[in-house]
Protein backbone atom coordinates (compact mmCIF):
# COMPACT_ATOMS: atom_id res chain seq x y z
CA UNK A 1 0.00 0.00 0.00
CA UNK A 2 1.16 3.25 -0.96
CA UNK A 3 1.84 5.42 2.42
CA UNK A 4 1.44 9.37 2.02
CA UNK A 5 1.28 11.79 4.93
CA UNK A 6 2.90 15.16 6.86
CA UNK A 7 5.81 15.54 8.83
CA UNK A 8 8.08 17.49 10.64
CA UNK A 9 10.38 15.60 10.38
CA UNK A 10 11.67 13.20 7.70
CA UNK A 11 14.73 10.94 8.10
CA UNK A 12 16.55 9.14 6.02
CA UNK A 13 17.96 5.88 7.26
CA UNK A 14 17.70 3.93 10.49
CA UNK A 15 21.45 2.83 11.69
CA UNK A 16 22.79 4.94 14.66
CA UNK A 17 22.13 8.62 13.45
CA UNK A 18 18.37 8.12 11.98
CA UNK A 19 17.47 6.15 15.72
CA UNK A 20 19.26 8.76 17.78
CA UNK A 21 16.83 11.65 15.41
CA UNK A 22 14.16 9.56 15.78
CA UNK A 23 14.42 9.31 19.64
CA UNK A 24 15.33 13.25 19.98
CA UNK A 25 12.90 14.66 17.73
CA UNK A 26 10.02 12.65 19.61
CA UNK A 27 11.32 14.32 22.78
CA UNK A 28 10.52 17.41 21.25
CA UNK A 29 6.94 16.67 20.39
CA UNK A 30 7.31 17.17 16.84
CA UNK A 31 6.17 14.10 14.10
CA UNK A 32 8.90 12.01 12.30
CA UNK A 33 9.42 9.06 10.04
CA UNK A 34 12.08 6.94 9.38
CA UNK A 35 12.52 6.12 5.18
CA UNK A 36 15.06 3.25 5.09
CA UNK A 37 15.97 1.37 1.84
CA UNK A 38 16.51 -2.19 4.30
CA UNK A 39 14.58 -4.41 5.88
CA UNK A 40 15.31 -3.72 9.46
CA UNK A 41 17.52 -1.15 11.49
CA UNK A 42 21.31 -1.14 12.22
CA UNK A 43 22.20 0.81 9.19
CA UNK A 44 25.37 -0.19 7.73
CA UNK A 45 25.64 -3.40 10.10
CA UNK A 46 22.29 -4.68 8.26
CA UNK A 47 23.99 -4.66 4.56
CA UNK A 48 27.51 -5.66 5.78
CA UNK A 49 27.38 -8.99 7.24
CA UNK A 50 30.18 -10.43 5.00
CA UNK A 51 32.41 -13.14 6.80
CA UNK A 52 34.61 -11.65 10.03
CA UNK A 53 32.55 -7.95 9.98
CA UNK A 54 32.97 -5.98 13.15
CA UNK A 55 33.46 -2.66 14.33
CA UNK A 56 36.72 -0.98 14.97
CA UNK A 57 35.35 0.92 18.16
CA UNK A 58 35.60 -0.44 21.84
CA UNK A 59 32.17 -1.44 22.34
CA UNK A 60 32.20 0.79 25.37
CA UNK A 61 31.78 3.54 23.25
CA UNK A 62 30.24 1.78 20.36
CA UNK A 63 26.62 1.97 21.57
CA UNK A 64 24.14 4.98 22.72
CA UNK A 65 25.21 7.17 25.45
CA UNK A 66 21.53 7.52 26.85
CA UNK A 67 21.88 5.30 30.12
CA UNK A 68 18.55 3.87 29.61
CA UNK A 69 19.96 2.25 26.86
CA UNK A 70 23.77 0.97 28.29
CA UNK A 71 22.29 0.25 32.18
CA UNK A 72 21.14 -3.22 30.91
CA UNK A 73 22.63 -4.41 27.71
CA UNK A 74 25.79 -6.05 27.45
CA UNK A 75 28.14 -7.24 24.24
CA UNK A 76 30.08 -10.16 24.55
CA UNK A 77 33.60 -8.64 22.94
CA UNK A 78 35.54 -5.84 23.02
CA UNK A 79 34.89 -5.09 19.17
CA UNK A 80 31.43 -6.93 18.78
CA UNK A 81 30.92 -8.19 15.01
CA UNK A 82 27.60 -7.43 13.13
CA UNK A 83 25.43 -10.05 14.75
CA UNK A 84 25.94 -8.29 18.20
CA UNK A 85 25.16 -5.01 16.43
CA UNK A 86 22.08 -5.96 15.00
CA UNK A 87 20.81 -7.78 18.19
CA UNK A 88 21.89 -4.18 19.96
CA UNK A 89 19.56 -2.61 17.61
CA UNK A 90 16.94 -4.93 18.83
CA UNK A 91 17.54 -4.24 21.67
CA UNK A 92 17.16 -0.49 21.62
CA UNK A 93 13.65 -1.33 19.28
CA UNK A 94 12.34 -3.26 22.47
CA UNK A 95 13.33 -0.47 24.80
CA UNK A 96 12.01 3.07 23.08
CA UNK A 97 9.65 1.07 19.82
CA UNK A 98 12.01 2.70 16.68
CA UNK A 99 9.82 0.76 14.13
CA UNK A 100 6.83 2.03 15.00
CA UNK A 101 7.81 5.19 12.93
CA UNK A 102 9.82 3.84 10.39
CA UNK A 103 9.08 2.76 6.52
CA UNK A 104 11.30 -0.13 5.56
CA UNK A 105 12.25 -1.48 2.38
CA UNK A 106 11.29 1.99 0.75
CA UNK A 107 14.67 3.70 -0.95
CA UNK A 108 14.42 7.33 -1.11
CA UNK A 109 14.95 8.52 -5.17
CA UNK A 110 14.02 12.50 -4.38
CA UNK A 111 13.84 15.37 -2.11
CA UNK A 112 12.66 18.65 -3.49
CA UNK A 113 12.06 22.03 -1.87
CA UNK A 114 9.60 24.24 -1.89
CA UNK A 115 10.30 27.83 -1.24
CA UNK A 116 7.00 29.30 -1.12
CA UNK A 117 5.78 27.28 1.96
CA UNK A 118 8.91 25.73 3.29
CA UNK A 119 8.56 22.24 2.47
CA UNK A 120 9.99 18.99 1.70
CA UNK A 121 8.62 16.47 -1.04
CA UNK A 122 10.02 13.26 -0.53
CA UNK A 123 9.41 10.54 -2.98
CA UNK A 124 10.52 6.50 -2.73
CA UNK A 125 11.25 4.47 -5.14
CA UNK A 126 7.70 2.48 -4.58
CA UNK A 127 5.57 5.39 -5.12
CA UNK A 128 5.23 7.18 -1.14
CA UNK A 129 4.99 10.54 -1.34
CA UNK A 130 5.65 12.53 1.92
CA UNK A 131 5.82 16.24 3.36
CA UNK A 132 7.85 17.87 5.66
CA UNK A 133 9.43 20.94 6.84
CA UNK A 134 12.86 19.32 7.71
CA UNK A 135 14.82 16.49 6.28
CA UNK A 136 17.82 14.86 8.03
CA UNK A 137 20.03 12.37 5.84
CA UNK A 138 21.09 9.52 7.56
CA UNK A 139 22.66 7.76 5.15
CA UNK A 140 26.12 7.76 6.31
CA UNK A 141 29.52 7.15 4.47
CA UNK A 142 29.40 3.92 3.33
CA UNK A 143 25.74 2.96 1.58
CA UNK A 144 26.49 3.26 -1.81
CA UNK A 145 28.73 0.28 -3.11
CA UNK A 146 31.40 0.25 -5.55
CA UNK A 147 31.98 -2.18 -8.30
CA UNK A 148 35.10 -2.00 -10.48
CA UNK A 149 34.27 -1.85 -14.40
CA UNK A 150 35.86 -4.98 -15.36
CA UNK A 151 35.94 -6.78 -18.68
CA UNK A 152 34.06 -10.13 -18.85
CA UNK A 153 32.59 -9.98 -15.54
CA UNK A 154 28.77 -11.58 -17.00
CA UNK A 155 30.97 -14.64 -18.55
CA UNK A 156 32.07 -15.78 -15.16
CA UNK A 157 30.31 -18.99 -14.32
CA UNK A 158 30.90 -19.05 -10.44
CA UNK A 159 29.55 -16.96 -7.80
CA UNK A 160 30.22 -13.10 -7.54
CA UNK A 161 29.73 -11.35 -3.95
CA UNK A 162 30.18 -7.58 -2.95
CA UNK A 163 30.90 -7.64 0.46
CA UNK A 164 27.74 -5.51 1.09
CA UNK A 165 25.48 -7.28 -0.20
CA UNK A 166 26.25 -10.87 1.01
CA UNK A 167 23.77 -13.66 0.41
CA UNK A 168 22.51 -14.64 4.24
CA UNK A 169 23.62 -18.50 3.07
CA UNK A 170 26.95 -19.33 1.63
CA UNK A 171 29.37 -22.21 1.94
CA UNK A 172 32.97 -21.45 0.78
CA UNK A 173 34.38 -25.10 2.18
CA UNK A 174 36.51 -26.48 -0.38
CA UNK A 175 35.86 -24.14 -2.49
CA UNK A 176 38.90 -22.08 -4.91
CA UNK A 177 37.74 -18.09 -3.54
CA UNK A 178 39.55 -15.03 -5.18
CA UNK A 179 38.85 -11.58 -3.21
CA UNK A 180 39.14 -8.14 -4.72
CA UNK A 181 40.78 -5.53 -2.59
CA UNK A 182 42.27 -5.39 0.27
CA UNK A 183 41.21 -2.14 2.36
CA UNK A 184 39.31 -2.80 5.91
CA UNK A 185 36.44 -5.25 4.51
CA UNK A 186 39.23 -7.25 2.55
CA UNK A 187 41.61 -7.83 5.79
CA UNK A 188 38.09 -9.18 7.89
CA UNK A 189 37.59 -11.42 5.14
CA UNK A 190 40.58 -12.90 4.19
CA UNK A 191 41.52 -13.72 7.85
CA UNK A 192 38.78 -15.47 8.38
CA UNK A 193 37.79 -17.43 4.94
CA UNK A 194 41.06 -18.81 4.92
CA UNK A 195 41.16 -21.56 6.88
CA UNK A 196 38.53 -23.13 5.08
CA UNK A 197 38.09 -22.46 1.72
CA UNK A 198 40.48 -24.92 -0.46
CA UNK A 199 42.17 -22.01 -1.92
CA UNK A 200 42.44 -18.24 -1.61
CA UNK A 201 43.97 -15.66 -4.09
CA UNK A 202 43.84 -12.48 -3.01
CA UNK A 203 44.23 -9.59 -5.92
CA UNK A 204 46.03 -6.55 -3.09
CA UNK A 205 46.31 -3.15 -5.27
CA UNK A 206 48.09 -1.56 -2.55
CA UNK A 207 49.00 -2.95 1.17
CA UNK A 208 46.93 -2.71 4.38
CA UNK A 209 48.75 -1.05 7.20
CA UNK A 210 46.69 -3.06 9.86
CA UNK A 211 47.64 -3.09 13.48
CA UNK A 212 46.82 -5.33 15.77
CA UNK A 213 42.60 -5.43 17.26
CA UNK A 214 43.86 -7.16 20.34
CA UNK A 215 40.20 -8.56 20.34
CA UNK A 216 38.80 -10.42 23.57
CA UNK A 217 35.89 -11.50 25.42
CA UNK A 218 34.31 -9.01 27.41
CA UNK A 219 32.07 -10.80 30.72
CA UNK A 220 28.94 -8.74 31.93
CA UNK A 221 30.38 -8.47 35.45
CA UNK A 222 33.12 -6.25 33.57
CA UNK A 223 31.06 -4.29 31.99
CA UNK A 224 28.85 -4.14 35.37
CA UNK A 225 31.96 -2.57 36.89
CA UNK A 226 32.56 0.09 33.80
CA UNK A 227 28.96 1.18 34.01
CA UNK A 228 28.76 1.92 37.46
CA UNK A 229 31.89 3.29 37.98
CA UNK A 230 33.50 5.16 34.01
CA UNK A 231 30.40 4.96 31.44
CA UNK A 232 28.92 8.14 32.00
CA UNK A 233 33.15 9.30 32.10
CA UNK A 234 34.06 7.71 28.73
CA UNK A 235 30.34 9.45 27.44
CA UNK A 236 31.67 13.27 28.52
CA UNK A 237 35.64 12.37 27.48
CA UNK A 238 34.53 11.67 23.68
CA UNK A 239 34.12 15.41 23.48
CA UNK A 240 37.59 16.17 24.50
CA UNK A 241 39.51 14.33 22.39
CA UNK A 242 40.58 14.75 18.50
CA UNK A 243 38.73 11.32 17.72
CA UNK A 244 36.03 10.80 20.07
CA UNK A 245 37.72 7.66 21.53
CA UNK A 246 39.12 7.73 25.30
CA UNK A 247 42.53 8.17 24.37
CA UNK A 248 43.72 11.27 22.69
CA UNK A 249 46.45 12.68 20.06
CA UNK A 250 49.85 13.66 22.00
CA UNK A 251 50.30 17.71 20.50
CA UNK A 252 54.09 17.39 21.85
CA UNK A 253 56.55 18.93 19.71
CA UNK A 254 58.33 15.61 18.01
CA UNK A 255 61.52 18.01 18.31
CA UNK A 256 61.29 17.95 22.37
CA UNK A 257 60.87 13.87 22.42
CA UNK A 258 63.61 12.24 23.02
CA UNK A 259 64.03 9.23 20.95
CA UNK A 260 63.94 6.77 23.87
CA UNK A 261 60.44 8.17 25.16
CA UNK A 262 59.13 7.92 21.04
CA UNK A 263 60.13 4.04 21.42
CA UNK A 264 58.75 3.17 24.60
CA UNK A 265 55.96 5.50 22.99
CA UNK A 266 55.49 3.45 20.28
CA UNK A 267 55.54 -0.22 21.80
CA UNK A 268 52.88 1.14 24.67
CA UNK A 269 50.61 2.08 21.68
CA UNK A 270 51.28 -0.90 19.76
CA UNK A 271 50.87 -2.78 23.00
CA UNK A 272 47.10 -1.76 23.54
CA UNK A 273 46.37 -2.80 20.06
CA UNK A 274 42.66 -0.71 18.24
CA UNK A 275 43.56 2.63 16.50
CA UNK A 276 45.64 3.49 19.64
CA UNK A 277 48.59 3.75 17.31
CA UNK A 278 46.79 6.14 15.23
CA UNK A 279 44.87 8.17 16.96
CA UNK A 280 46.29 7.92 20.76
CA UNK A 281 49.63 8.63 18.40
CA UNK A 282 51.46 12.37 18.52
CA UNK A 283 49.90 15.06 16.51
CA UNK A 284 52.69 15.17 13.87
CA UNK A 285 52.01 11.69 12.94
CA UNK A 286 49.46 13.56 10.29
CA UNK A 287 52.16 16.55 8.99
CA UNK A 288 55.57 15.42 10.04
CA UNK A 289 57.00 13.13 7.12
CA UNK A 290 60.09 12.81 8.84
CA UNK A 291 58.53 11.46 11.84
CA UNK A 292 55.90 9.46 9.92
CA UNK A 293 58.91 7.58 8.10
CA UNK A 294 59.48 6.48 11.79
CA UNK A 295 56.57 5.08 12.71
CA UNK A 296 56.20 3.55 9.36
CA UNK A 297 59.22 1.60 10.08
CA UNK A 298 58.30 0.62 13.33
CA UNK A 299 54.85 -0.57 11.70
CA UNK A 300 56.89 -2.52 9.03
CA UNK A 301 59.26 -3.70 11.70
CA UNK A 302 56.49 -5.38 13.83
CA UNK A 303 54.66 -6.83 11.10
CA UNK A 304 57.81 -8.42 9.30
CA UNK A 305 58.48 -10.48 12.09
CA UNK A 306 54.86 -12.29 11.62
CA UNK A 307 55.71 -13.19 8.14
CA UNK A 308 58.74 -15.44 7.06
CA UNK A 309 59.16 -14.88 3.57
CA UNK A 310 61.06 -12.14 2.25
CA UNK A 311 58.87 -12.18 -0.31
CA UNK A 312 55.93 -11.74 1.23
CA UNK A 313 57.44 -9.24 3.44
CA UNK A 314 57.95 -7.18 0.61
CA UNK A 315 54.75 -7.27 -0.87
CA UNK A 316 52.60 -6.80 2.59
CA UNK A 317 55.11 -4.39 4.73
CA UNK A 318 57.68 -2.93 2.04
CA UNK A 319 60.78 -1.30 2.59
CA UNK A 320 59.30 1.89 0.78
CA UNK A 321 55.78 2.82 2.64
CA UNK A 322 53.09 2.73 -0.21
CA UNK A 323 51.12 5.97 0.95
CA UNK A 324 52.57 7.92 4.79
CA UNK A 325 51.42 5.94 7.54
CA UNK A 326 47.64 6.79 9.17
CA UNK A 327 46.21 8.95 6.06
CA UNK A 328 44.18 6.32 4.97
CA UNK A 329 42.09 5.05 8.11
CA UNK A 330 43.69 1.83 9.19
CA UNK A 331 42.07 -1.70 9.37
CA UNK A 332 42.21 -3.67 12.31
CA UNK A 333 43.39 -7.40 11.73
CA UNK A 334 43.63 -10.32 13.86
CA UNK A 335 45.69 -12.69 11.87
CA UNK A 336 45.75 -11.47 8.66
CA UNK A 337 49.32 -11.47 8.46
CA UNK A 338 49.88 -14.66 9.21
CA UNK A 339 47.19 -16.11 6.66
CA UNK A 340 49.60 -15.36 3.88
CA UNK A 341 52.23 -18.11 5.31
CA UNK A 342 48.94 -20.63 4.18
CA UNK A 343 50.43 -23.15 1.59
CA UNK A 344 46.29 -22.79 0.48
CA UNK A 345 46.80 -18.76 0.26
CA UNK A 346 48.16 -16.49 -3.24
CA UNK A 347 48.99 -12.97 -3.05
CA UNK A 348 48.85 -11.03 -6.53
CA UNK A 349 50.30 -7.66 -6.47
CA UNK A 350 48.02 -5.97 -9.27
CA UNK A 351 49.83 -3.09 -9.27
CA UNK A 352 52.48 -4.83 -11.24
CA UNK A 353 50.28 -7.78 -12.94
CA UNK A 354 47.29 -5.77 -13.73
CA UNK A 355 43.91 -7.61 -13.57
CA UNK A 356 42.89 -8.18 -17.22
CA UNK A 357 39.95 -9.70 -17.31
CA UNK A 358 37.06 -11.77 -15.68
CA UNK A 359 36.99 -14.99 -17.32
CA UNK A 360 34.04 -18.02 -17.48
CA UNK A 361 36.71 -20.11 -15.19
CA UNK A 362 38.08 -17.10 -13.12
CA UNK A 363 40.17 -13.88 -13.59
CA UNK A 364 43.24 -13.37 -16.17
CA UNK A 365 45.47 -10.79 -14.89
CA UNK A 366 48.46 -9.18 -17.70
CA UNK A 367 51.06 -11.50 -16.98
CA UNK A 368 48.82 -14.33 -18.92
CA UNK A 369 48.20 -16.26 -15.81
CA UNK A 370 44.82 -16.91 -15.50
CA UNK A 371 43.25 -17.79 -11.54
CA UNK A 372 41.03 -20.83 -11.71
CA UNK A 373 38.16 -19.54 -9.22
CA UNK A 374 34.50 -20.72 -7.63
CA UNK A 375 33.68 -17.70 -6.31
CA UNK A 376 35.02 -13.74 -6.95
CA UNK A 377 34.75 -11.66 -3.73
CA UNK A 378 34.33 -7.92 -4.53
CA UNK A 379 35.99 -6.21 -1.05
CA UNK A 380 36.28 -3.06 -3.31
CA UNK A 381 34.54 -0.31 -1.05
CA UNK A 382 31.90 2.07 -1.45
CA UNK A 383 31.47 5.97 -3.05
CA UNK A 384 32.42 6.89 0.31
CA UNK A 385 30.97 9.84 2.52
CA UNK A 386 28.73 11.41 -0.98
CA UNK A 387 27.91 8.83 -2.36
CA UNK A 388 24.66 8.09 0.01
CA UNK A 389 23.79 11.67 -0.35
CA UNK A 390 24.18 12.47 -4.17
CA UNK A 391 22.64 9.13 -5.05
CA UNK A 392 19.20 10.97 -4.51
CA UNK A 393 17.65 13.73 -6.72
CA UNK A 394 18.31 16.61 -4.11
CA UNK A 395 17.01 20.17 -5.42
CA UNK A 396 16.87 22.83 -2.96
CA UNK A 397 15.73 26.56 -3.84
CA UNK A 398 17.41 27.05 -7.33
CA UNK A 399 16.54 23.48 -8.55
CA UNK A 400 19.97 22.24 -9.29
CA UNK A 401 20.44 18.92 -8.07
CA UNK A 402 23.03 18.63 -5.11
CA UNK A 403 24.78 15.89 -7.40
CA UNK A 404 25.39 18.76 -10.05
CA UNK A 405 26.60 21.03 -7.74
CA UNK A 406 28.98 18.87 -6.16
CA UNK A 407 30.31 17.62 -8.76
CA UNK A 408 33.36 20.07 -9.04
CA UNK A 409 33.28 19.48 -5.09
CA UNK A 410 31.62 19.49 -2.09
CA UNK A 411 30.34 22.57 -0.56
CA UNK A 412 29.11 22.91 2.75
CA UNK A 413 28.36 24.39 5.95
CA UNK A 414 29.67 22.98 9.43
CA UNK A 415 29.73 19.65 7.98
CA UNK A 416 26.47 19.42 8.50
CA UNK A 417 24.03 21.44 5.78
CA UNK A 418 24.32 22.93 2.03
CA UNK A 419 23.45 26.62 1.10
CA UNK A 420 19.96 26.79 -1.48
CA UNK A 421 19.40 23.12 0.55
CA UNK A 422 16.83 24.38 3.34
CA UNK A 423 16.15 22.63 6.57
CA UNK A 424 18.31 20.08 5.07
CA UNK A 425 21.06 18.22 7.14
CA UNK A 426 22.91 14.95 7.33
CA UNK A 427 25.15 13.40 9.92
CA UNK A 428 28.41 11.66 9.70
CA UNK A 429 28.84 13.29 5.95
CA UNK A 430 30.70 15.40 4.15
CA UNK A 431 32.97 17.36 5.61
CA UNK A 432 32.55 16.40 9.39
CA UNK A 433 34.88 14.81 11.51
CA UNK A 434 32.95 11.43 10.34
CA UNK A 435 35.78 8.25 9.77
CA UNK A 436 38.60 10.68 11.83
CA UNK A 437 36.42 9.35 14.80
CA UNK A 438 34.44 7.05 16.54
CA UNK A 439 30.99 6.93 15.03
CA UNK A 440 28.73 7.15 17.80
CA UNK A 441 30.86 10.14 19.32
CA UNK A 442 30.60 12.08 16.11
CA UNK A 443 26.88 11.22 15.00
CA UNK A 444 25.65 12.11 18.71
CA UNK A 445 27.44 15.64 18.54
CA UNK A 446 26.06 16.43 15.21
CA UNK A 447 22.62 14.80 15.58
CA UNK A 448 22.29 16.85 19.02
CA UNK A 449 23.28 20.27 17.56
CA UNK A 450 20.76 19.59 15.02
CA UNK A 451 18.30 18.86 17.33
CA UNK A 452 18.87 21.98 19.35
CA UNK A 453 18.90 23.94 15.84
CA UNK A 454 15.04 22.81 15.22
CA UNK A 455 13.78 23.34 19.19
CA UNK A 456 15.67 27.02 18.62
CA UNK A 457 13.75 27.24 15.12
CA UNK A 458 10.04 26.07 16.70
CA UNK A 459 10.89 28.52 20.02
CA UNK A 460 11.34 31.63 17.52
CA UNK A 461 8.87 31.10 15.11
CA UNK A 462 11.38 30.23 11.97
CA UNK A 463 10.46 28.54 9.25
CA UNK A 464 13.59 27.58 7.10
CA UNK A 465 17.71 28.03 7.76
CA UNK A 466 20.00 27.79 5.10
CA UNK A 467 23.86 28.20 4.97
CA UNK A 468 25.12 31.54 3.15
CA UNK A 469 26.91 31.01 0.54
CA UNK A 470 29.70 33.02 2.50
CA UNK A 471 29.70 31.24 5.06
CA UNK A 472 30.06 27.57 3.20
CA UNK A 473 32.70 28.85 0.92
CA UNK A 474 34.78 30.38 4.24
CA UNK A 475 34.05 26.76 5.76
CA UNK A 476 35.50 24.79 2.63
CA UNK A 477 38.47 26.94 2.74
CA UNK A 478 39.15 26.14 6.07
CA UNK A 479 38.56 22.73 5.60
CA UNK A 480 40.74 22.37 2.36
CA UNK A 481 43.37 24.44 4.22
CA UNK A 482 43.42 21.93 7.35
CA UNK A 483 43.83 19.34 4.51
CA UNK A 484 46.41 20.81 2.77
CA UNK A 485 48.35 21.62 5.75
CA UNK A 486 49.04 16.97 6.21
CA UNK A 487 50.14 14.41 4.46
CA UNK A 488 46.68 12.99 2.90
CA UNK A 489 47.34 13.95 -0.86
CA UNK A 490 50.62 11.76 -0.97
CA UNK A 491 47.81 8.37 -0.98
CA UNK A 492 47.22 7.77 -4.42
CA UNK A 493 43.67 5.81 -4.22
CA UNK A 494 41.73 7.13 -1.16
CA UNK A 495 38.63 7.49 0.12
CA UNK A 496 39.70 10.29 2.36
CA UNK A 497 39.62 12.14 -0.97
CA UNK A 498 37.65 10.74 -3.06
CA UNK A 499 40.49 9.25 -5.36
CA UNK A 500 38.93 5.54 -5.38
CA UNK A 501 36.22 6.55 -7.61
CA UNK A 502 36.90 7.60 -11.11
CA UNK A 503 36.04 10.72 -12.13
CA UNK A 504 35.18 12.00 -8.55
CA UNK A 505 36.66 15.25 -7.41
CA UNK A 506 39.23 15.13 -5.68
CA UNK A 507 39.34 17.20 -1.85
CA UNK A 508 39.32 16.11 1.49
CA UNK A 509 36.06 14.74 2.13
CA UNK A 510 36.38 15.06 5.97
CA UNK A 511 37.30 17.55 8.63
CA UNK A 512 40.71 16.57 9.61
CA UNK A 513 40.72 19.22 12.59
CA UNK A 514 39.39 17.09 15.84
CA UNK A 515 36.21 17.07 17.26
CA UNK A 516 36.64 19.59 19.80
CA UNK A 517 37.87 22.25 16.97
CA UNK A 518 34.94 21.17 15.06
CA UNK A 519 32.47 21.05 17.71
CA UNK A 520 33.53 24.39 18.89
CA UNK A 521 32.81 25.72 15.04
CA UNK A 522 29.37 24.25 15.14
CA UNK A 523 28.62 25.91 18.79
CA UNK A 524 29.91 29.50 18.39
CA UNK A 525 27.50 29.42 15.22
CA UNK A 526 24.94 27.93 17.36
CA UNK A 527 25.43 30.92 20.40
CA UNK A 528 25.66 33.91 17.85
CA UNK A 529 22.29 33.10 16.44
CA UNK A 530 23.15 30.30 14.17
CA UNK A 531 25.65 32.73 12.34
CA UNK A 532 26.25 31.56 8.86
CA UNK A 533 22.96 31.17 8.13
CA UNK A 534 20.02 32.66 6.75
CA UNK A 535 16.68 32.34 9.39
CA UNK A 536 13.34 32.92 7.57
CA UNK A 537 10.57 33.72 10.24
CA UNK A 538 7.27 32.25 9.85
CA UNK A 539 4.58 35.07 8.35
CA UNK A 540 2.74 36.46 11.61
Amino acid sequence: MTETGEYDVIIVGAGFAGVHQLSNVRKLGLTVKIIEAGEDLAGTWLWNKYPGARVDSPMAIYQYSDPDLWRDWSFTELYPDWREIQAYFRYVDNKIDVKRDVLFNSRVVSAHWNDSVDRWTVTTEDGHVFQSQFISLCTGIASKYHLPELRGIESFKGEVHHSSRWPEKYNFEGKRVGVIGTGATGVQIIQEIAPIVDHLTVFQRTPNLALPMRQRKVSVEEQARLKKELYPIFYGRRYQTFSGFLYDVDPKPIADTTPEELALGFEEKWAKGGLTFWLGAYAELFSNKQFNDEAYDFWRKKVRERIPDPELQEKLAPMKPPHPFGVKRPSLEQTYFEVYSQPNVTLVDISKTAIEEITPNGLKTNDGVEHNLDVLVFATGFDMVTGGITSIDIRGQDGVPIKEKWADGVQSYLGVASATYPNMFWIYGPQSPSSFSNGPSSIELTSEWIIDCIRFMKANNISSIVPTNEAQHAYSEHLNQLGSAGLWSEAKTSWYLGSNISGKKTQMLQFPGGIPAYAKLCNDSATKGYHGFDLKRSPA
